[in-house]
This record gives structure tokens, sequence and C-alpha cells, in this order.
């Protein structure tokens, strides 16, 4: 027999499967064989901190499954090809899709794969070199391979949010992620999940090349049919364009080929962070953290400031900082969480929203006006890092105060900090909304605005400044047959949940209209 039981419970009841087992049979529940959760999440709104739980309760009998959802992917070897650019989170579920759909994939990356990317960006700390085509931005897996593989999404009226997970699962994430509220990977243990879809769509008979940059649209009668590459060959097929939001080569080359954009807004600002130690008294309420059952805490701020929100984003609990350029004089950074979360510090964006509106020069760059804003600030903070990726920086406190830093503490951001006065040479419209900003989220979470926190310049790739238009129904771009616009370098998609839903949607629309896009 199969029970259902919604439970709360002290932290050390909650602390593993066995654990739960012991309460449940403490309150007359006999003969259990497994307990399965779930969902999970942490009630800390009051000083008691509750776990909340939903279990399966196997009396007499243990599960039958893995805990997942299966799905059987056939040979598409000698089916109607498709190519997509891009192997991030959307190109990647993208060719899964056309597999069950029984479409060919020819996915194209431009970086590395997963386990030869790691070595080029160790040398970005170590030699403070930035390889243009594989860092953090760039390879297999996208932007989220290496910068924590969160997995939380509010876009669940996009799609089916569970399907993608248990997509996950079944290659080779832990079930954890179906239960938790806010499931996480961890940048450890996620490219061994990537290298194994990229394995499922090679078996299945789809193709993944890599160091493969696309340079151009190859068009027949105003409909795209495939793409030109760096490397000389061209490949045929309607395309699935995932290129993620930093590929800015991509919008340039589609400005000036006359393809459509459109302005959309984004954030930018600093990464802050602050003791681990420090986050887990302040959210759990308790002077001595955490303790032994309970993970590092996590927190999310957001407020208007003059008419623009003001907001946490990418919140890594018990992580690291890292540089996240992706090309010469750039100097951007990210954060990114191990599986356990046990590092010492805590960090995460702290950006001010920015419109359209809001971007200088517009007159002159029109719809790359936004491109060319991000590509000015992260030039300004890399001269002001000294023209390294060593990042500058100022105590939170001192920023808000508007007065220099002599000292900074110490950080998780291994190449290195350099004190900095922020409050002076970033642009006004955003220093002085997170000052305001940072006063509010100090009243209401006394302890967070404080000299023991460190802001790191800058945060800019939050978002792509650029949308490619398309087709609301059709997914494929408003005035290019055969071509799908897909994912955050798309505009449609912030994450990696959102943007393999995304990836799906796409190859969904290709495979109901291929019979269409002949040559």
């Amino acid at each position: 027999m199969i029970q259902q039981q919604q439970l709360r419970l002290l932290p050390h009841q909650a602390a593993s499967e066995q654990a739960i087992i012991e309460y449940l049979k403490g309150n007359g529940i006999e003969n259990i064989n497994a307990v399965r959760v779930l969902k999970r999440s942490i009630d800390a709104r009051r000083r008691q901190v509750l776990v909340n739980l939903t279990v399966s309760i196997y009396i007499n009998e243990l599960p039958q499954d893995d805990g997942y959802e299966t799905i059987i992917y056939g040979d598409v070897s000698q089916s109607r090809s498709v190519v997509v650019v891009g192997a991030g989170p959307a190109g990647l579920f993208a060719s899964l899709r056309l597999i069950e759909a029984g479409l060919r994939p020819i996915l194209l990356e431009r970086g590395k794969d997963v386990h030869a990317r790691r070595r080029d960006i160790a040398l970005i700390s170590r030699e403070h070199r930035i390889d243009p085509e594989s860092n953090y931005g760039f390879g297999e897996g996208g932007a989220g391979a290496f910068s924590d593989g969160k997995l939380y999404t509010r876009s669940k009226k996009r799609g089916n949010v569970n399907r993608i997970l248990n997509i996950l699962c079944q290659h080779g994430a832990s079930t954890s992620i179906l239960a938790d509220a806010h499931p996480h990977i961890g940048t450890d243990k996620l490219p061994r999940v990537i290298e194994n879809i990229r394995n499922r769509i090679i078996q299945s008979g789809g193709e993944v090349h890599f160091e493969t940059k696309m340079t151009g649209l190859l068009i027949h009668n105003n409909s795209v049919v495939g793409v030109t590459t760096a490397c000389g060959k061209t490949f045929r097929g309607p395309v699935i364009l995932a290129t993620g939001h930093s590929a800015r080569d991509v919008y340039y080359y589609m400005h000036e080929a006359g393809i459509a954009l459109e302005s959309k807004g984004i954030a930018m600002g600093v990464r802050l962070e602050h003791p681990q130690q420090l986050i887990d008294t302040i959210q759990y309420h308790n002077p001595n953290g955490r303790g032994k059952y309970l993970p590092a805490a996590e927190y999310s701020f957001v407020t208007q400031v003059a008419g623009r929100g003001v907001y946490s984003f990418c919140m890594c609990p018990g992580g690291f900082v890292v540089p996240a350029a992706t090309g010469p004089e750039q100097l951007v950074v990210n954060g990114m969480s191990p599986s356990n979360r046990g590092s010492r510090w805590a960090n995460s964006g702290m950006v001010v929203e920015i419109r359209p509106e809001d971007f200088p020069d517009v007159d002159k760059y029109g719809v790359l006006a936004g491109i060319k804003y991000q590509e000015e600030l992260e030039r300004l903070c890399y001269i002001n890092g000294n023209c390294r990726q060593t990042a500058p920086a100022q105590r939170m406190a001192d920023f808000v105060a508007g007065r220099n830093s002599s000292t900074l503490v110490s950080s998780s951001y291994t190449p290195g900090l350099v004190a900095s006065p922020l409050h002076f040479w970033m642009p006004e419209h955003i220093t002085t909304r997170l000052r305001e900003g940072f006063r509010y989220f100090g009243k209401i979470s006394h302890g967070f605005l404080t000299n023991e926190a460190t802001m790191i310049g800058v945060e800019t790739r939050t978002s792509s400044p650029v949308r490619i238009p398309r087709d609301a129904e059709l997914m494929s771009h408003i005035t290019m047959r055969g071509l799908y616009p897909c994912g955050e370098g798309a505009g449609y998609a912030g994450g990696i949940v959102s943007a393999a839903i995304d990836g799906e949607r796409c190859a969904e629309a290709i495979a109901n209209q291929i019979d269409d896009l002949k040559e």
C-alpha cells in the first residue's frame, strides 16, 4: 500500500529518508519499507525553522521505479535533418525533442566539449587569459554548465517544468531535483549530465560538432535552408538558433544581413558576496547559523527605486564568484555553486532594471544600443581591474556611504580583487538605485547591509538586450521561413529550465511544419 502525506517537521526529523521513517513510525505507522519525498521546502519565516514535505509512504512494498519518467529515443539516422546552433540547454533539449519527433538533429557548438572547456576556464584564473570560444559563456552546456546549474523557474506557464526535470534525471541528475522547491544540480555534477545528453543524441543518429562556429545563414527564396561555419563546412536544414545571450557576433551578423531584431530590457549591476555564515544567521534567525541539518541559506530581494526594479539575481549559497567574460578587454562576473553548496561565501547578482529607453546612444546604434552599453561597462570594469581579470571591488557599506574601501575582505573570486570606487565610475543611474536598494534590504533584513560584504564588478549578462522576433504560434522568424530563434539568446528565456522548455517548443514547431520546409 502507498500512502501520501504532507508533513511539517523539524530539520533533524527531515534530514534523511531514514529520519522521516523513524518519525512516521513514532506516529503510529508500521511496516514502512521506504519513503519517497515528492516535495520539499523550508519555512524560515519564524524563529523555529520547519521543513515542509509531501511524501509517499510504501507500506509492505517497495517502489517499482527509479522515481522519474523515462523517454524512449529512437533511431533517426535516416531522417530529415534540422540544424541546431548552440549546445546550451535550449539547443540540447531541442535536439532531444527533435529525436522524439523522428527528426535528425545536427548540433553545432562554437566552443569545446564540457570537459575540455574546464581546462580553458581554469586558465582564466591562473593566467588571466580569455579564450573567446571556450569560457564560462561558450562551450557545451552553455553559460549554465559552469554557472551553478540552478533549475528554479517562474516560467511554468511556458511549458512542463517537471518534464525537463525528469529528462535531467534520466541523464544522471539526482531525483532530489524533482522534490526541492529550488532544485539545483551543481556545477560539479552538471557536466556529466550534459555529456550523457550529448551521447544520447549521437547514439540516436544525430550529430554533434564542437569548435564549429556559425558564421552565416544559407538563405534561398527568403527561407533559411542551412548555415555556414568558420571551419568552411556548410550544414543544411531548417535552423534552430540557440546561441545564448553572449553571442554578440550573431546579433551583429543578423543586423548587417537585414534580419529583423528588436530591443528589450536587461538588468546590470554587481555581484554581492557575503560570508555564508552571516546569511545563515540572518535567514534562519539563529546566531549559530544553520546548524547540522539545514542547507546553506538563500535570499531573494526586490524593490523599486525611481521607477526601476532593483533586485537580487541568481543567488548562489555556498558558492563562488567567477570571471565570465567572453572576449578581450571585458570584465564580467557571475556566480556558481557546487552541489554541496559548501563554500564559505554566498553571492548573488544585485542588479538594476534597464529599459531600452535608458540605453545611451540609441540614435547612433539603434537596436544594438543595449549591446554597446553592456560592452562599454565591461570595458570600463576591465580598465578599473588593472586590465586583467582582477575585478574592481568595494565594501558594501562603503559603497552606500560613498567612500573608498582601503581594504577588502577575503573573497571566493580566484583571479583576485582590487579596491576600486564603484560608486564613482559606474553609471550613476545604476549606483544611485543600488544604494537605495541596499538601504531598503538592510532595513528588512537586519545585518545584510554590512562592510563584511563585497561588491564585485560587473554583472551585465543577466539576459540579452536584443530579441529576435518570431511568430507567437509557429515559433519561426516573422519574416523568414526556416529560422527558429530560441532560448535566452533570442530573448525568450531566462535560465536553464525556461531555455530548455523553449528549445522543446521550437523543435515541436519544426516537426509540425517540416513538410513545408523543403528547399
